[in-house]
């Protein structure tokens, strides 16, 4: 009896390890659809047009056969988001002068302004990214302007840019106002340069042909000055010249005299 119930046992367990294998080795088919499909996908893609915040990418999308074929390719603008912290932006601006910034990048005009919402804050007078020193400041648009500029403009302008169908912040910047009196500092960079400096720098950005006219009589003037300044300087190396010659003359006639 023993030998019996072991045979049934052991046949139990045969007929259990090789009924996996027979349905292992069964040919799986594949339905006629599935095999003729074609499918849609990006094959190739750029980098985000910015670093931070909303920007844009170009995709080459492609039908992709059962045999690998790539057909019908076409190249398709999408949006695209590397970092949502913009960090910190710099102005100086003087008083009086109209001046603005804007949180909307040009690369996000495109996607049109509606779709977000802009949420503004301010640490008056501070030059700082500390979010705990901001408070609200009123202002709907994605622009700030000054329109004159005031000493109390002054300060950092946090703007967080939402996307108003799911709230989520897609970009954080900061601007940092410096407002500076009109006599304090000339601005003019390209007036505070010498000729020289303005034709080197003319040289390097290839427009030595287009000089202005202003530049040409600049020109004029600085070789005027240092040819009246060489003339000056002839005159009087020749009068002192001849008085020291004079009073040599004198002292010998006074020695030979005697």
């Amino acid at each position: 009896m023993k030998t019996l119930g072991s045979s049934h046992i052991l046949g139990i367990l045969l007929c259990g390890f090789s009924l996996p294998l027979v349905v292992s080795f069964e040919k799986v088919t594949m339905p006629a659809e599935l095999k003729s499909a074609v499918v849609r996908i990006a094959v190739n893609a750029t980098s985000c047009s910015v670093t931070c915040g909303l920007g844009f990418k170009l995709e080459e999308m492609c039908e992709i056969t059962p045999d690998g074929e790539r057909r019908n390719c076409t190249l398709q603008r999408s949006d695209c988001l590397t970092s949502w912290v913009c960090g910190l932006l710099h102005f100086t601006v003087p008083v009086g002068k109209p001046f603005q910034f804007s949180c909307l990048s040009s690369d996000a005009v495109g996607f049109g302004s509606r779709a977000y919402s802009f949420t503004w804050r301010l640490a008056q007078g501070l030059i700082t990214t500390n979010d705990i020193l901001f408070k609200p400041y009123k202002n709907p648009d994605p622009v700030v302007r000054f329109s004159p500029t005031k000493e109390s403009d002054a300060g950092t302008y946090r703007c967080d840019m939402q996307m108003l169908k799911t709230l989520r912040v897609i970009k954080r910047v900061y601007f940092g106002v410096r407002v500076i009196q009109n006599d304090l500092v000339e601005l003019n960079f390209q007036k505070s340069l010498t000729w020289e400096q303005k034709l080197a720098a003319n040289e390097e950005e290839g427009n030595t042909e287009n000089s202005t006219h202003e530049e040409v009589q600049e020109q004029q003037h600085f070789w005027q000055g240092e040819l009246f300044y060489e003339c000056l300087v002839g005159v009087g190396s020749g009068v002192m010249g001849g008085v020291v010659v004079s009073m040599a003359l004198y002292i010998l006639q006074k020695i030979l005299g005697r």
